[in-house]
């Protein structure tokens, strides 16, 4: 695969729709892409895919590798008298990056374009410009007449995305919508075509990790791995408006290796793993970071209190601006946390 073939998955990934709990289009890129590599393909009846790459040794560890699927959005709620959408938020969103964004319903009559509308500066007052909008007062403009038109249109439940584009910026650097997690589904299809290990592979497309980290429950579960790695993306400190102590992690040094998130309420890496991605990062002369975090978590989290404990570590893409639209990252990262985890499962006796 040629690198802009590579960029042109990635942008397929990320521009196709899969908010939490509708992840299935993810899905079938992923088969698709791993159809000819894996020995087995399943979907589960969470929707999350396993694909299980065999090892050269029958007697060799399982490794798997968690990618969540899901992208934050929106969901249809209720739709009034005139016509005008109300919606619940899916995921961590912050109501001030809402306001007058555009959207894609998609229901099953297809795709349907709204906006989500607000008061006109005209008539705003001053103290009201200086806050923030809560979601629940906002709305969806779908151009119809009336609530009958409007349901004819759309139905409630329908999940809404954000109406964004692909852009390739100077530096090895792309912006889009949902690199948190697409970014990590591109790495797991990556490794999963390069590794060539003594170790059992499953490369898992999780789904609802924004809602909860459901899908790493049960496939964790399920598969009982001796040893797994949440492939996801963390923040990059590295602009305006954000403190070197708050996210020391930036965009071009390599992954983040996470050992502890959420101020360890979240993942506290154990020894073994983190040895084993330092280890392999020194010896293969490969950059990486390491992150201690006080932020948000990972599908890790769940997957390492499954069961009697399975030993896990998190590897993730420095990215900016993450739940928006218009999330920042390098290319060259993305490129040197594969080529980290392949040479990690690799050197597994």
């Amino acid at each position: 695969m040629t690198f802009d073939e590579k960029i042109d998955l990635v942008e397929e990934l990320c521009m196709t729709p899969g908010i939490s709990g509708f992840e299935e289009n993810i899905a079938e890129i992923i088969e698709r892409e791993l159809k000819d590599v894996a020995d087995d393909i399943e979907i589960d009846h969470m929707g999350n895919i396993i694909a299980t790459k065999k090892g050269s040794s029958k007697k060799g560890p399982t490794v798997m590798l968690a990618s969540h699927m899901d992208e934050i959005g929106l969901m249809v709620s209720h739709v009034d008298d005139k016509g005008f959408i109300k919606f619940a938020t899916i995921g961590g969103i912050n109501d001030q990056m809402l306001m007058n964004q555009t959207v894609v319903i998609h229901s099953k009559n297809g795709d349907v374009t709204g906006v989500i509308g607000s008061k006109p500066p005209h008539v705003t007052k001053p103290e009201e410009r200086k806050k923030v909008v809560p979601y629940d007062d906002m709305f969806i403009d779908i151009g119809a007449k009336d609530k009958e038109q409007a349901l004819e249109m759309i139905s409630i439940g329908d999940p809404i995305t954000f109406k964004s584009w692909f852009e390739r910026f100077p530096n090895n650097l792309v912006m889009s919508k949902a690199l948190d997690n697409r970014l990590g589904c591109y790495v797991m299809i990556e490794v999963l075509k390069r590794v060539n290990s003594k170790a059992t592979v499953y490369g898992v497309g999780t789904t609802q990790e924004e809602v909860g980290l459901k899908g790493a429950k049960v496939t964790s579960f399920k598969l009982n791995p001796d040893m797994a790695f949440a492939l996801d993306v963390t923040l990059s400190g590295d602009h305006p408006g954000i403190k070197p102590e708050e996210a020391p992690v930036v965009i071009g040094k390599g992954p983040a290796i996470i050992l502890i998130d959420a101020s360890g309420r979240g993942i506290i890496s154990p020894k073994v793993v983190r040895d084993l991605l330092i280890g392999t990062g020194e010896k293969n002369d490969i950059p990486y970071q390491l992150e201690v975090s006080s932020g948000g978590t990972t599908d890790g989290t769940a997957i390492h209190l499954t069961r009697e404990g399975i030993p896990t570590g998190v590897l993730s893409v420095p990215t900016r601006y993450i739940h928006t639209t218009v999330s920042v990252a390098s290319m060259e990262d993305v490129e040197n946390t594969i080529e980290l985890i392949v040479a990690a499962i690799n050197s597994l006796k």
